[in-house]
């Protein structure tokens, strides 16, 4: 995952504009106030480019971290308030706690019960006694279909990029997919060039990740994101830290 996380991370606000963000943002601070109105800190694991941490911040005391170093400097861009720190959301050990442990689409990753369960222990690690723990899956599987999507934009001067995002269903049986992700990148001399990068993701039923939840130590609620979006509202997996 070396070109989509490093060699085009500082092209992330092309492919992912940060104004795309704030709806979904917004949605989640709701949420989070309706269940845990005195949550003031929150520690974000797999915080990329860090364009959701760009308005949970204004609700927030962040600390957003991240596998690739790269995202973590795009991140640092427009969060200089945050703290960033490198890290393994399996692994991750601060030695602090927080209100609030917040995984986007980042934990999709995760494709083995075994990773999956490892960032659930993370965040139990990493939150204050009824802390709350908010998982955000793009997908689980009762609500999975393969698609295609475009996305990308123009930046300043000659500047472009343009993706093409393409998501494959794991084999019967298997708990991993594929997306594949084809960019043409136009650079500022006006020169182009064409990169493809292969990701797998985890694809997990509601009852695993309920199960283990509970095995890692937390009671569990599921909600339904709101969205105006033209796509399925994701579920949105909750838990209290007993």
């Amino acid at each position: 995952m070396k070109i989509f996380y490093e060699e085009l991370a500082p092209w992330w606000p092309l492919l992912s504009p940060v104004e795309d963000y704030a709806a979904e943002a917004a949605e989640f601070i709701r949420i989070i106030e309706e269940k845990f109105p005195a949550a003031r800190t929150m520690l974000e694991l797999g915080s990329g480019g860090g364009h959701n941490a760009f308005y949970l911040k204004r609700r927030f005391a962040m600390t957003l971290t991240d596998l690739s170093k790269e995202m973590l400097r795009v991140s640092g861009r427009i969060n200089p308030e945050c703290r960033h720190m490198e890290g393994d959301m399996r692994t991750l050990d601060l030695g602090g706690t927080f209100d609030v442990v917040f995984a986007h689409d980042a934990i999709d990753y995760m494709t083995t019960e075994t990773d999956l369960r490892a960032v659930m222990a993370a965040a139990r690690r990493h939150l204050e006694p009824g802390g709350l723990a908010m998982f955000v899956p793009d997908h689980v599987k009762e609500r999975y279909s393969p698609e295609t999507s475009c996305g990308g934009t123009d930046g300043e001067g000659r500047r472009a990029l343009r993706c093409l995002e393409w998501t494959m269903a794991p084999d019967p049986g298997e708990t991993a997919g594929v997306t594949h992700y084809c960019f043409l990148v136009r650079e500022a001399d006006g020169s182009t060039r064409f990169l493809h990068e292969s990701h797998p993701f985890g694809l997990f039923p509601r009852e695993t990740w309920v199960r283990l939840l509970e095995q890692t130590g937390f009671s569990v609620e599921t909600v339904e994101e709101r969205t105006l979006e033209e796509r399925t509202p994701r579920l949105i997996f909750l838990g209290r830290k007993i």
